[in-house]
């Protein structure tokens, strides 16, 4: 059943793809990408409509768009497209041209770009993605990043001196939250306790959890010392596309999350699903040698990168498992063979001896 969101946002992408390739129509029927309450994404033509989240930060939204529609990461990260000043929509976008009002949610406008092709892991384009990930985190976060003290950027040169890597970039991210992992995963394992109150099936995801440093849970500050850069905030293959598609470079999309933190969290997924199995270890390590290449600073810049990589790779382990237990009992349904690997991988972690992690903890 088309929803009433589904309708305005196909109206809407059809009227920036028209602004954008003239007043003939050879449309196809809009197609929803995604309908969910966290954002329903509708594409039409060459532009892609997203209806953002009710209640969402419409002031850091903006300077996260901001980010993305600056020159500086032109080649990181896919810009959005200004929204039409016409018809209803005439004055709605007011705190940002990049950002309107429907129907009680925030909504923007992107470029349709290629995605990864489920079908065909193994073209999945991981070093890519380390690459550009790199080049997220190597940008210099000016002081304007709420969190960040004034002065120089607070991202240590972690990469190999030897390799002749450009300058990193230094931008102000007015007003741009910080990335938060922690909360993420900690609001995964609120998620599942309520959907799941007291089932045996949670214990190992609790233990595992129980098993983390408190500010990987959110419950204290991140050491100091732990590096801080320009984040993604929700690393996965579904935020990679073409652009201009087919053909184009691989560029990250999805900047809900965006701001600065700590880069490891956004190494986390493909780390724990290497230690977990899902990922071989020849990608794995391509993808890790891809992004030490390129002058990441989340890790030393050869070596065991576990240091830096451990906490958030099990702390991304407990968040999967969690929202795993959480949607598959709102779908009355046991967890499916991907899921109850890492839930398997929790068990795992939470039969480790206390000294094995704890060096890694701090």
């Amino acid at each position: 059943m088309t929803t009433a969101v589904v309708r305005a946002l196909g109206a809407l992408a059809h009227e920036a793809a028209h602004a954008r390739t003239g007043p003939r129509c050879a449309c196809p029927a809009p197609a929803v990408l995604a309908d969910r309450a966290d954002g329903t994404v509708v594409r039409c033509g060459s532009v892609v409509a997203k209806a953002h989240a009710a209640g969402t930060d419409t002031v850091a939204l903006s300077a996260r768009l901001a980010l993305a529609a600056g020159p500086g990461l032109a080649d990181v990260l896919l810009g959005p497209l200004p929204v039409p000043p016409t018809g209803d929509l005439a004055g709605r976008g007011a705190a940002s041209p990049y950002l309107t009002e429907l129907l009680g949610r925030p909504v923007t406008l992107w470029p349709y770009g290629e995605p990864v092709d489920p079908g065909d892991p193994d073209e999945a384009p991981w070093e890519a993605t380390a690459v550009l990930l790199a080049r997220l985190h190597r940008t210099g976060i000016g002081h304007a990043v709420p969190g960040q003290p004034p002065g120089p950027p607070a991202v240590p040169a972690m990469r190999p001196p030897v390799m002749d890597i450009p300058a990193a970039p230094v931008m102000d991210v007015p007003a741009a939250p910080a990335m938060r992992g922690p909360a993420k995963a900690a609001l995964a394992v609120a998620r599942m306790r309520a959907a799941r109150p007291g089932e045996p099936v949670t214990a190992p995801v609790l233990a595992a959890w129980s098993g983390l440093p408190p500010w990987a849970r959110d419950e204290t500050p991140a050491p100091a010392h732990r590096v801080r850069a320009l984040c993604h905030g929700d690393l996965h293959l579904g935020q990679l596309v073409r652009h201009p598609a087919p053909h184009g470079p691989w560029l990250l999309i999805d900047v809900d999350d965006t701001g600065a933190g700590d880069p490891a969290w956004d190494l986390a997924r493909p780390a724990a699903w290497y230690a977990a199995g899902l990922l071989p270890p020849e990608v794995w390590f391509r993808f890790l040698a891809a992004y030490r290449t390129a002058g990441g600073p989340a890790v030393r810049a050869d070596g065991d990168p576990w240091p830096e990589l451990d906490v958030a790779a099990r702390a991304l382990t407990v968040q999967t498992a969690a929202l795993a237990l959480a949607k598959s009992a709102a779908e009355d349904r046991a967890p499916d063979e991907v899921e109850q690997v890492m839930i398997d991988a929790c068990a795992r972690i939470a039969a480790l001896p206390p000294e094995l992690t704890a060096e890694h903890s701090s």
